[in-house]
């Protein structure tokens, strides 16, 4: 193995450029490892974390670009930092003039003096002066960006509530605003059910689970996962809450997100009991207590919430629906037996590999009371953390890994578009003689992978020859979230998975309990 560095100084190229060549460079030959980013201090502790930062590397200035290879041997890193400056002069020719865009929020502005929204997706130190700038000129926020200080991110929501204004974000992912998806987002109907969240793939995986059941949305807010914190404090969420509440289109209301801080969450459930409005508040791993208090029944998970939901929209009684769920899940168990006979001794590790931060957190809760703990780089319980350096190793306990987290994607694209890093992941976990499950989430809709089935199947299919070649078995199981109406078609992935060996469950949290009962059927 060999380390190779790249300096080009003062050579500026805009982060979706370094993340294709980050992403082509991995496909290389050879190439075990990639990364091409700007010389920042941050960036350099993220090129340290990963075993990449060289004395070349950790010499760059915040307006080097720094090329970093670890490569099999010296001929291929060399070859790969060659193609890395060819496709960065590939991408440098200029684009014609008839399709450039504006390159300001003026610029843009004046282009669309009609909208009343705007999407900002730019560097997170340049972020929160441009969301400052159109909150000031009166226009709403979906702040895409991450990677925005604390302190001004509560500056613009206060910003945001004296101006009567949404500032979704930073760090907002998702949303469907008057039918219009942003960002990460799904193909949903439009419907009587508003929703507002602090998860993006939380989001996602409620308006999914009401499209699958024929309900559809009239907003979803994503309001960014610091909103709930005691910090910041839940300005937004209560603003989306309140707005919902008062918009006619809007029956039926559902709040998403992880454990809020005490204090915030018994606002924002003090503003659900003043409604008239039936409310579905799905808090993971949160207090059940204080929901039940509230609205009368709580939920443990995004498909109870979308259950519940449903329910509520078409006049039935929530509890009813999600009694009818739970019957349902014990379908799984003769299900999870077969599986089991398939395993050889020593089979006993579950690996969960997650493209949705919130799908690896709530799988998490589910798997919780397993016989041995489950690590994660996004642990529940601290003392199961897995710090930076650790998530790359072949380890003998159960582990679910948040590969969308910081430590994944800084300088790499999101896994939701690019699914390199998760395939060599699932070929390493099938490599351990030790893995028996293999836990998968596929994110379909707009802004995601054209054919992310496809891409998770080779790697199955190689996963499944090195087991094979060892004489094991490894079963995959996988959920889809999106619809029949995305880009991607949620039955033709669903057939692709399935047509590569993987169990197809219906949702997230349906296939976290199969591989946890497979998982416990192991340790007895």
């Amino acid at each position: 193995m060999s380390i190779h560095t790249h300096l080009k100084p003062s050579a500026y190229h805009d982060s979706v450029t370094l993340m294709l060549v980050a992403k082509a460079l991995l496909e290389l030959p050879g190439v075990e490892d990639a990364a091409v980013v700007m010389g920042t201090p941050a960036n350099r502790e993220i090129l340290a974390a990963a075993g990449l930062l060289t004395d070349g590397a950790a010499a760059a200035r915040p307006d080097d670009l720094v090329i970093v290879v670890r490569a099999t041997d010296g001929a291929a890193g060399q070859a790969a930092l060659a193609q890395a400056d060819a496709l960065l002069a590939a991408r440098a020719v200029p684009v014609a003039a008839a399709v450039q865009r504006p390159k300001s929020l003026a610029a843009a502005i004046a282009a669309m003096p009609d909208a009343n929204l705007v999407v900002i997706s730019v560097a997170g130190r340049y972020a929160a002066q441009e969301a400052r700038t159109a909150l000031e000129r009166g226009l709403h926020v979906l702040l895409f960006s991450d990677n925005v200080p604390l302190a001004e991110e509560i500056e613009l929501k206060q910003l945001a509530v004296a101006r009567g204004l949404l500032c979704m974000g930073p760090d907002a992912g998702t949303a469907i605003i008057n039918g219009v998806a942003l960002g990460f987002a799904n193909a949903v109907p439009r419907g009587r059910v508003g929703l507002v969240s602090a998860s993006g793939t939380g989001l996602q995986g409620v308006t999914c689970g009401l499209a699958r059941r024929g309900v559809g949305v009239s907003q979803a807010i994503g309001v960014g996962g610091r909103d709930l914190s005691e910090a910041v404090g839940g300005p937004m969420m209560l603003a989306g809450l309140r707005a919902l509440q008062e918009d006619p289109e809007t029956d039926v209301i559902v709040l998403i997100s992880k454990p809020p801080a005490p204090t915030v969450a018994a606002r924002v459930l003090a503003q659900v009991k003043v409604s008239a409005k039936p409310t579905v508040v799905c808090f993971l791993g949160a207090d059940p207590l204080p929901i039940e208090a509230a609205c009368g029944f709580h939920v443990t998970d995004l498909t109870q919430a979308a259950v519940a939901a449903a329910a509520l929209a078409r006049g039935e009684k929530p509890e009813d629906a999600l009694a009818r769920l739970e019957q349902e899940s014990r379908a799984l168990i003769p299900l999870a037996a077969a599986e089991q006979k398939k395993l050889q001794p020593g089979q006993r590790a579950l690996r969960g590999l997650f493209a949705g931060g919130t799908f690896c957190y709530e799988a998490q809760l589910i798997l919780k009371n397993l016989p041995e703990p489950v690590y994660s780089n996004a642990a529940l319980d601290k003392s199961r953390a897995l710090g930076r350096g650790e998530t790359d190793a072949i380890r003998p306990y159960h582990i679910c890994l948040d590969l969308g987290a910081d430590e994944f994607t800084q300088g790499r694209l999101h896994p939701m578009i690019d699914p390199t890093l998760r395939n060599r992941q699932i070929i390493q976990a099938a490599r351990d003689p030790a893995t028996a499950v293999i836990l998968l989430d596929i994110v379909l809709g707009y802004g995601a992978h054209p054919d992310p089935a496809a891409a998770a199947a080779e790697a199955i299919h190689e996963a499944q020859r090195v087991a094979a070649a060892a004489g094991r078995h490894i079963t995959f199981i996988a959920s889809v979230c999106g619809t029949e109406a995305d880009p991607q078609s949620l039955s033709r992935q669903a057939a692709t998975l399935r047509e590569a060996g993987a169990l197809v469950l219906p949702d997230n949290a349906a296939a976290a309990r199969l591989a946890g009962l497979i998982t416990q059927a192991l340790h007895e």
